[in-house]
C-alpha cells in the first residue's frame, strides 16, 4: 500500500470513468470492511421480524427461530440450519417476493441448491395451503427432477410449515450464532478481486460477435 493510498480518505471523482487504482483501492478496502460485518447486519434486520404477527400464531422471529431448531434437531447440517433460520428475513422488506430476498442474502455463501431451496420454499410450502385460494397445491411437481427437489420438500414439510407452535421448545438466537458467523464469515463464493497496479490491463474488447463465439 503506497504513502498516497494511506493519504486519501474519500475518492474524488464525479464519475466512474474519472476513477484511478489508487481510488479503486480506497474504496476496495471499505468493502472488505463492510462486507465482513454481514453477520451483525443480517442478524439485526432478523431482529426486525419480532412482534406483528400478521395473523399467523406467532411472529416471524419466533418461526424463523423454530424452523432452524427443528431442522437442528432433525440432523441437518450448519448451512442448512441456517437457511432455515433466514429463510424468511426477507418478509419485513418485500412480503410478496420475501424467498427472493433470503436467497440473493444467502447466495454468496451457500451451495447452489440450498439457494435454489430457499428462493423456491413458497411455492414448495403452498402445497399445504395454495387450495384454500384456489390454487394448485401441487405446482411444486414441475419440479420434481430437479436436484433439489428432495430438499426443499422436507424443508417445508418437516421444518418450516411445522413452525408455528407457540408452545414449541424454541431455542434462543444465541443458539445458532456460532452457525451463522461460521456461514456467513465466509469468503463470498468467487472471492474478491484485487485491484491491479496497471489500471491499463484490462483486455481489449472483441471486435465483433463471431470472435466472442469462439
Amino acid at each position: 500500500m503506497s504513502t498516497s493510498d494511506l493519504a486519501l480518505t474519500q475518492a474524488r471523482f464525479a464519475r466512474f470513468d474519472q476513477s484511478t487504482a489508487e481510488e479503486w483501492r480506497l474504496i476496495d478496502r471499505h468493502f472488505r470492511a463492510y462486507q465482513s460485518d454481514a453477520c451483525r447486519r443480517v442478524l439485526a434486520h432478523l431482529e426486525r421480524l419480532k412482534g406483528d404477527t400478521h395473523g399467523y400464531p406467532v411472529d416471524r422471529y419466533e418461526h424463523c427461530l423454530q424452523t432452524a431448531t427443528r431442522a437442528l434437531r432433525d440432523g441437518a447440517d450448519e448451512e442448512t440450519v441456517v437457511c432455515a433460520l433466514l429463510h424468511d428475513i426477507g418478509d419485513d422488506l418485500a412480503p410478496a417476493n420475501h424467498a427472493e430476498i433470503a436467497a440473493a442474502i444467502l447466495e454468496p455463501f451457500v451451495d447452489p441448491l440450498n439457494v435454489w431451496m430457499i428462493r423456491h420454499h413458497e411455492l414448495f410450502q403452498g402445497y399445504h395451503y395454495r387450495h384454500f385460494f384456489g390454487q394448485d397445491r401441487h405446482a411444486r411437481e414441475a419440479y420434481r427432477d430437479h436436484p433439489a427437489y428432495a430438499r426443499t420438500v422436507r424443508f417445508c414439510d418437516d421444518w418450516d410449515q411445522t413452525s408455528f407452535d407457540p408452545d414449541y421448545d424454541t431455542l434462543p438466537l444465541d443458539a445458532f450464532l456460532p452457525m451463522i458467523e461460521n456461514v456467513m464469515g465466509r469468503e463470498p463464493f468467487g472471492g474478491l478481486p484485487s485491484v491491479v497496479e496497471d489500471s491499463d490491463s484490462s483486455p481489449e474488447p472483441l471486435a465483433n460477435a463471431q470472435e466472442a463465439s469462439r
